[in-house]
């Protein structure tokens, strides 16, 4: 149903009717910003430039571009930016093995990151006061975008039509049917997607219930199904040089394409998906079905070459710190100052982690089944079960008895009072 409590911009970044000529619109090509590309012209009078970042979605930009222009744009930019996105965002994620609640790589918070960013530039191009969203007003990608057009040029402000509007998804395809938008969304696939280099989602229809399975087979746009994927597994090493991917089965190539390949490869054994239980900026909890096979095989490559050339303090301290990174990340934070903290952390710590890793893949499972790096702190003679010299078993009980020392005094003073156990 529409929402019939009408809408007050409050905040000192949103624009308002009369307040400008010209905007930009990060145009997707969707139901969303092609109903408001329609609807900015007449609600606003104002001339829209529409802006499409190709950051490695699975798309044809030639039409998306048609498109825009058909409905009315004054101009449409198609910007290629895979490699920017991969060597300066999705670079720093795998460093921090980015990780968000429990398998959520992070692939829409860092798009939205450099989106904003090619989004300031055009607008300061095109001399443009306004950039326009497509986010709802119960997302994250409103906080992130409206939060880092502002960060990147406080001059600068935004509209958000959806949260305007409040049509829902049926009020908005009958709007597309009236004005002659052409839309793929139907009645029956209602489902929202967004996808880039990094990996997809889907929201909407029967994921919003938290009761009802997903029905995979007819939500999923890249992945096989963990039962449809090959009854063979496939092996493939992989290179780490300073902590970022260099080469695939001794294939050398730039770390854009590295992804994309591996994104293939990884979607036909259904590695990477995800039913995401996540706690949302705006405070709702939801839930989302993510497919991100090329972050999920890199980062457990990368988790366990760096866990092999690092001692357990470093690990569990950088543990501590890519989780307050990830936090950061998906909370609309990446140009805060302490991001700059942890990533010059991160990458101290990234310079050792060289070598090759070898996983296996098969049927929807990422196995990191062998390492080897010149900087590992494994040591086969002091660490084999067989008979050496290099370690000195002699030690050991005296070390025992220092070790111990703290427990067993503590336990035999207060277990009358704790009633332990004996």
């Amino acid at each position: 149903m529409q929402n019939t409590t009408k809408y007050q911009a409050v905040a000192s970044h949103e624009a308002k009717k009369g307040e400008f000529k010209k905007a930009v619109l990060l145009y997707s090509g969707g139901l969303d910003t092609s109903v408001m590309l329609k609807w900015i012209q007449d609600e606003y009078q104002a001339e829209i430039i529409a802006l499409t970042i190709d950051i490695g979605q699975n798309e044809d930009f030639g039409p998306i571009k048609e498109k825009a222009l058909k409905l009315g744009a004054v101009s449409a930019h198609v910007i290629d930016a895979k490699e920017e996105f991969a060597n300066n965002y999705l670079s720093k994620a795998i460093k921090a093995n980015a990780d968000y609640q429990g398998g959520y790589h992070l692939f829409c918070p860092l798009g939205r990151a450099i989106i904003s960013k090619v989004g300031v530039d055009i607008a300061h191009q095109e001399n443009a006061q306004v950039i326009a969203h497509g986010c709802t007003g119960k997302g994250n990608d409103q906080v992130r975008f409206e939060g880092y057009i502002t960060t990147l040029d406080p001059q600068l402000k935004t509209i958000a039509p959806v949260r305007e509007w409040g049509m829902g998804r049926e009020e908005e395809l009958e709007y597309a049917a009236k004005h002659g938008i052409p839309v793929t969304q139907t009645a029956a696939k209602i489902y929202s997607y967004d996808e880039n280099l990094w990996g997809d989602s889907a929201e909407g229809g029967e994921i919003e219930s938290m009761s009802k399975i997903p029905p995979l087979d007819n939500i999923l746009i890249n992945c096989k199904t963990p039962k449809n994927a090959p009854d063979q597994s496939e092996i493939l090493e992989i290179e780490f040089e300073e902590g970022l991917p260099t080469a695939v089965n001794g294939e050398k190539m730039v770390l854009w394409k590295l992804i994309k390949m591996l994104a293939q490869i990884g979607a036909k054994h259904a590695v990477g998906i995800t039913h995401l239980v996540e706690d949302r900026v705006v405070g709702l909890k939801v839930r989302g079905i993510f497919e991100e096979p090329a972050a999920e095989i890199l980062i457990q490559a990368h988790k366990n070459l760096e866990k092999l050339v690092c001692t357990r303090d470093e690990n569990e301290f950088k543990t501590a710190i890519d989780q307050k990174w990830a936090y950061l990340c998906y909370g609309a934070k990446w140009f805060h100052p302490l991001m700059n903290h942890l990533n010059a952390y991160i990458d101290s710590v990234n310079k050792k982690v060289c070598g090759t890793v070898t996983v296996e893949l098969y049927k929807g499972k990422v196995s990191v089944v062998a390492v080897k790096s010149k900087y590992s702190l494994f040591n086969e003679n002091l660490a084999t079960f067989m008979k050496n010299s290099s370690f000195n078993q002699n030690s050991s009980a005296g070390f025992i008895e220092l070790w111990n020392l703290p427990q067993k005094t503590a336990y035999n003073l207060t277990k009358d009072i704790y009633n332990q156990n004996t």
